[in-house]
């Protein structure tokens, strides 16, 4: 049972590939304005004005990056421009987690991956919590991870619907388009539907 949780979270940590990385084209197109609606995003959920997200794009650091940096920087509490400099000069965002005196333990996002299994996520599961911070990650999966975060928590989304659009191949961006129009549709329902309730009262 332990052993088909760590494999499903390793497919998804671990078989995913970028579109970059992949070197194929997924027909995907990205307009300025879901591009813009992200970076909007992840300047509300860090807690940074859109400028500071623009100027980390401005340095050549990657879209689904840019909450690596964000994510990094508020956890080792350094300057975002902290973190980019170590990430020009060539290391890892494992690397990079290390240096500030974190582990791999601040990238845990619980997933319910149903019964019987319960929570479990990935490496996670077959180490007790006191070996995560031995835990490295590659790039790839710790921009899963905190991409994962950021949408779910962002969105009060399910991390496992993510992970399900991850798994077809999206990137966080698009990924991050359809979960908004999700949320804002069910929340215009539920407004509509409110507003019927009350009027039925009356």
């Amino acid at each position: 049972m332990r052993k088909s949780v760590a494999f499903l979270v390793v497919l998804f940590l671990c078989a995913l590939v970028t579109p970059a990385q992949a070197g194929v084209d997924l027909g995907v197109s990205i307009g300025d304005e879901g591009l813009r609606g992200f970076y909007l995003a992840v300047g509300e959920h860090y807690r940074v004005p859109e400028k500071e997200v623009l100027k980390i794009k401005k340095r050549h650091i990657p879209d689904e990056e840019i909450p690596v940096v964000l994510f990094i920087a508020k956890k080792a509490r350094v300057a975002p421009s902290t973190v980019i400099d170590l990430r020009l000069r060539g290391m890892s965002w494992m690397d990079i987690t290390l240096r500030f005196g974190l582990n791999a333990e601040i990238f845990y996002v619980p997933v319910r991956v149903g019964p019987p299994y319960g929570k479990a996520y990935g490496y996670y599961l077959n180490k007790p919590k006191k070996k995560w911070k031995r835990l490295k990650f590659t790039d790839a999966e710790v921009v899963n991870l905190v991409n994962l975060r950021f949408i779910s928590e962002h969105y009060g989304y399910s991390a496992e619907e993510v992970m399900k659009l991850r798994e077809k191949g999206k990137n966080f961006v698009v990924i991050h388009g359809e979960v908004k129009k999700i949320k804002r549709g069910k929340a215009g329902i539920g407004q509509h539907r409110g507003k019927g309730g009350k009027g039925k009262k009356r």
